[in-house]
């Protein structure tokens, strides 16, 4: 069976997005003369502007609605549909759009609007692996891979110029921080231990720079205060939060040593972009969502992590065991790493 027009609709979540790039990269090599359009929410198409690997044809943002994205895919005249997406809603979508071929997991219900389906694998499976298995149970060879991101020239130049105007002198080792998260609070590390790693970092001479979106502006504040009274010196801080879109964040980081995020969107885009990432693990499962490669996963264990809770009922033990010092400990290995 021959395609001409395909779609590829890519997770709605960042982080998603970003571990699925090896399963998308198999399917645009198994369908290489075929044109590939790209369909993503507008948090997430931004990513495919920069270099994924993945060399698509065209990447379609798609609307808020579910009539205007079915009218945007329709207008695509796309003859096979590839959804990495789980939700009844992308499916029948899909084929209200008069797309012939859609294939994805039998999930949500929606195993009858897919002509042809994926039973989902059973057992804990790592995300990444979750899309691997999906586009190999569709005959597309897919072998394990890194997500990799390589930001643009263009990008990193924008990036350099916005960090030099907040006093970065292009020489100083960068550490970024992103201290938000937008499944739900209790995956957030306390602000106040972020302000006092900044503050030791400034001490080795690191100076810290935080990411993240408008919501997170109050952790901002929070760390900056808190890196300020415990720091011996002026603490080294560049706070970019609510100041960079999706590429402006991805150039931020190709200029940083290493990477420190809760588990988020920023933290798969770091380990793509190629950084040495300490990650930081509450009430979710670090099997499921580590980065890949080779990184530092630190979890505080106690009886009733993994919950996946969005907020924690009780006293938020999981990641308030998390010291700054652990932190610390990590990068600072890593960043003696690339000194070397």
């Amino acid at each position: 069976m021959s395609f001409s027009r395909i779609v590829l609709r890519v997770p709605n979540w960042l982080g998603d997005a970003v571990m699925a790039l090896p399963a998308a990269g198999a399917v645009r090599r198994h369908f290489a003369d075929a044109a590939l359009t790209v369909a993503a929410p507008a948090s997430v198409a931004p990513l495919f502007a920069e270099a994924t690997g993945l060399d698509p044809s065209d990447t379609l943002v798609l609307p808020g609605s579910r009539r205007a994205q079915q009218a945007a895919l329709a207008n695509g005249r796309f003859d096979l549909a590839i959804l990495l997406t789980n939700s009844f809603g992308s499916a029948w979508i899909a084929r209200r759009a008069g797309i012939g071929e859609r294939w994805g997991y039998r999930a949500d219900f929606r195993g009858w609007l897919l002509s042809r389906a994926v039973s989902r694998p059973r057992g804990r499976v790592h995300q990444a692996e979750y899309y691997r298995r999906l586009v190999a149970g569709l005959g597309v060879e897919a072998e394990p891979g890194l997500p990799r991101v390589e930001v643009t020239e263009a990008t990193r130049r924008r990036a350099e110029d916005l960090l030099a105007q907040h006093g970065w002198d292009r020489r100083a080792p960068l550490v970024g921080l992103a201290p938000g998260a937008v499944y739900g609070h209790a995956k957030r590390w306390p602000p106040s231990r972020a302000g006092e790693l900044v503050a030791r970092l400034a001490e080795r001479g690191v100076t810290a720079v935080l990411v993240g979106a408008a919501g997170d502006r109050d952790a901002g504040r929070e760390i900056e205060s808190t890196s300020a009274r415990a720091g011996g010196r002026a603490p080294r801080l560049i706070n970019l939060i609510g100041q960079t879109d999706l590429r402006l964040a991805m150039g931020v980081m190709a200029s940083c040593r290493a990477f420190v995020s809760n588990d988020s969107g920023a933290l798969h885009l770091a380990a793509a972009v190629g950084l040495p990432v300490v990650a930081i693990f509450g009430p979710t499962d670090e099997r499921v969502t580590a980065p890949l490669g080779d990184h530092d996963l630190i979890a505080h264990r106690v009886f009733c992590r993994p919950c996946m809770l969005r907020d924690c009922p009780i006293d938020h033990r999981c990641m308030k065991g998390i010291t700054s010092a652990m932190v610390f400990d990590a990068l600072a290995r890593r960043l003696d790493r690339s000194t070397v």
